[in-house]
């Protein structure tokens, strides 16, 4: 079971306010885990849909809210996000900072079933159930119903599959931005499946693959896909 949160810094921004929270995660093994919480301006007993942003390879929980410029239009909109870390930090495992694109920060979403990994590299169920989780039991004022996700790269690769693959339709839509579409089929992801899979990348094409999952939905689905063009 996941501990409680505790506020590490508050900061105002634009209509409403960036809050860290740092808490001992159960699905990383124990490990603790930071994340930023933005939450617009509420009327009373109000709660904002929750729209979950995931950072790309070598990030952490800060970049997106440093960076990414969302604020303005989230407190127009009435709309609270979350900014998770990549990966599990000071896990111990073996080769986890060895290399940029794989360990720390590069933790690509997944649940591992390597033995040397399983216990802290499951970013699948902390993103899509432990944090939930802990925002509902911290009495934070966001509708768990209303979510949707985006992300950018590896996170552009997290959005789609955690979408894809959720049996219970757990976000109404996901915006990935210059995404690893392919993952089972470049290197960065072959690396990734044959690091934290037992199966390696035939189990990560099964399970963590946007290209093979979307050729199995028979509803109709909610997803962008932007990506950088040079015009001649």
């Amino acid at each position: 079971m996941a501990g409680p949160l505790e506020k590490l810094s508050s900061s105002k921004v634009f209509e409403g306010e960036l809050i860290k929270y740092k808490f001992k995660s159960a699905a990383l093994g124990g490990l603790d885990a930071q994340f930023n919480l933005f939450i617009p301006l509420l009327k009373n007993g109000a709660k904002a849909p929750l729209l979950v942003y995931l950072a790309g390879l070598t990030c952490t929980e800060d970049n997106g809210a440093q960076k990414g410029g969302f604020f303005g239009a989230a407190a127009a909109q009435g709309i609270s996000i979350i900014f998770p870390d990549t990966s599990p930090r000071g896990a111990g495992a073996p080769g986890e900072d060895d290399a940029w694109d794989f360990g720390t920060g590069a933790g690509f979403y997944l649940d591992a079933t390597k033995p040397e990994y399983s216990k802290h590299y499951n970013m699948y169920t902390h993103i899509t159930s432990e944090l939930p989780e802990v925002i509902k039991a911290a009495g934070l004022p966001i509708d768990l119903d209303r979510q949707s996700i985006f992300g950018h790269s590896m996170g552009g690769h997290g959005a789609l599959v955690l979408y894809l693959s959720s049996k219970t339709k757990q976000y109404r839509s996901a915006s990935a931005f210059s995404p690893i579409t392919n993952p089972s089929k470049c290197p960065w992801g072959e690396k990734a499946f044959n690091g934290y899979l037992a199966g390696g990348i035939e189990e990560g094409a099964k399970t963590y693959d946007a290209t093979e999952l979307i050729s199995q939905a028979k509803e109709p689905l909610h997803i962008l896909v932007d990506y950088a063009s040079t015009i001649p």
